[in-house]
């Protein structure tokens, strides 16, 4: 038999030294659902489709072996998947991608637009190739000139775009810009191999006049590849530096959402 419970139990003594918790409601307030962001989602759809039909043409137009060569088009292909899914990340709220991989993409695609502009498209370089694509050295038409312009100038514009105004700042580190080598030193390797595995007088052997071994000699080659490497290495420590200098573009929204005590975020895609 059990002894009967007592109907007034005397309160336990606070221990001294440990501090008295009081009960806290949070109210339904401090909970930001995930915001949706509609223009960044449509914007960067738009910019995979115009890249995807570029390539789609090129293919169509040219040999798919070798279009599927060039650098500007592995570049373009990267971006038209990295912003598709971006897209549809952004469209329902949902995490975004990892910046190694969005910053990658960003660094090829200016890259592209650098090179061509520069060395491919400049009348005043010993490299000019306008007609890359093709492998002439006279200016494309037709077709071709409409993509040479979206694929070098059109979606490398539109990737620093949406870094700029679509991209919150500050996630880009100095530790990722070895890794975003990794690949211009794969298609260093392929393109030599390449030009080593195609018969000599096949046409557009070797893709960039820079790296043609056949006229230069692997010492002038390699010494282009390695200036055009520290370069792209130089552009991608600015892009970090301008990562972090930059304003952040969706802190605005931040200002306008309630205050309460939690510092939460919205999640960006």
């Amino acid at each position: 038999m059990t002894a009967p419970i007592p109907r007034d139990i005397p309160e336990i003594p606070a221990i001294p030294g440990i501090p008295v918790l009081f009960p806290s409601h949070v109210p339904a307030t401090a909970v930001v659902a995930p915001t949706p962001r509609r223009p960044a989602a449509v914007f960067r759809l738009l910019v995979a489709l115009v890249a995807a039909a570029a390539v789609t043409v090129e293919l169509v137009l040219g040999s798919p072996l070798r279009t599927l060569s060039h650098f500007a088009i592995q570049s373009n292909i990267l971006l038209a998947l990295v912003f598709a899914l971006s897209a549809r990340l952004a469209w329902f709220a949902r995490r975004p991608l990892p910046s190694t991989l969005t910053g990658a993409t960003l660094l090829y695609a200016v890259t592209t637009g650098l090179v061509y502009h520069l060395l491919l498209a400049n009348e005043g370089s010993s490299y000019a190739l306008p007609g890359v694509l093709t492998g002439t050295a006279t200016a494309p038409t037709g077709w071709h000139a409409i993509t040479t312009q979206v694929l070098h100038t059109v979606t490398p514009i539109a990737a620093l775009l949406d870094w700029l105004l679509l991209t919150p700042s500050g996630h880009l580190h100095l530790r990722q810009a070895t890794t975003w080598l990794l690949y211009p030193l794969a298609y260093l390797t392929f393109t030599l191999a390449r030009g080593e595995y195609l018969v000599p007088g096949t046409p557009a052997r070797y893709l960039y006049p820079f790296l043609d071994v056949a006229r230069h000699g692997y010492k002038s080659v390699l010494g282009n590849a390695l200036l055009i490497g520290l370069a792209i290495y130089a552009l991608a420590i600015l892009l970090v530096v301008l990562d972090h200098a930059r304003p952040n573009p969706l802190r605005h929204r931040a200002h306008h959402a309630p205050k309460t005590g939690f510092r939460l975020q919205p999640p960006v895609g």
